[in-house]
């Protein structure tokens, strides 16, 4: 039975904290900032064995040489990417296990905002740490990768329950719930979550996890019904003010 928790790190980003409760093994996914990171490791008892990096930009890795070298925990993150990742204890790719303790997460490749972008998924309960793949009511910029890659990637998320915590890796919702509603409009299922969504920042709140189940019911992205549909979306979305 595996825990998380989102550790806020520099402007607008999370780390996630994952804890599998009955061996007391602890990951952390993307460290980028090293003092935050430490104390939510210290408060969680102290122990870190693993690392995950989802992929290479700088806000999501930029302190896990530190972290590795203050606690020992090994380092894991995509075989694709190794060139550009600090040096991994273990380098992995889609159809690849890590082991925490008693847990295992499932790797997916996910291209599309990088090429080497990954993601991993834990059944118990069901928790996917998509990075900068999918956020809530959003996508990654195709910085790297393509539409289709994209489209792809998110797939790949289908057949997860609808109750699966989305553990990206930005505070990005409310910005992203604006356009989501001018782009589609008529979701009322979207109007209301966006409404959620405004009033847990007015009060200082984090909006993520989300569901899956409200990801599939509400974000333009994750409906998309085809590659073109997804392109479209991304170019509207990179010059929405």
């Amino acid at each position: 039975m595996i825990t998380v928790r989102a550790v806020p790190i520099l402007s607008d980003n999370y780390a996630w904290l994952v804890h599998d409760a009955p061996s007391g093994a602890t990951a952390i996914v993307d460290p980028a900032e090293e003092a935050p990171i430490l104390a939510a490791i210290e408060a969680a008892g102290g122990r870190l064995d693993l690392i995950l990096l989802t992929h290479h930009h700088a806000d999501h890795i930029a302190a896990a040489d530190a972290v590795r070298a203050r606690t020992g925990a090994r380092m894991v993150g995509a075989r694709a990417d190794a060139h550009r990742l600090p040096r991994l204890d273990a380098a992995v790719a889609e159809g690849d296990t890590v082991r925490l303790g008693g847990a295992a997460a499932r790797v997916l490749d996910t291209p599309g905002h990088t090429v080497g972008h990954i993601a991993y998924v834990f059944d118990d309960p069901s928790v996917l740490l998509c990075g900068d793949t999918l956020f809530s009511l959003g996508c990654g910029r195709l910085l790297e990768g393509t539409a289709a890659q994209m489209f792809a990637s998110l797939r790949k998320f289908a057949g997860l329950a609808d109750d699966t915590l989305v553990c990206c890796g930005h505070e990005y919702t409310e910005s992203n719930a604006r356009f989501a509603v001018h782009a589609d409009p008529g979701n009322a299922a979207l109007a209301a979550y966006a409404a959620q969504v405004t009033a847990k920042r007015a009060a200082g709140q984090a909006t993520v996890p989300s569901r899956l189940g409200e990801e599939r019911a509400c974000n333009p992205f994750l409906r998309a019904a085809d590659v073109a549909t997804l392109a479209d979306l991304r170019a509207r979305k990179d010059n929405f003010r």
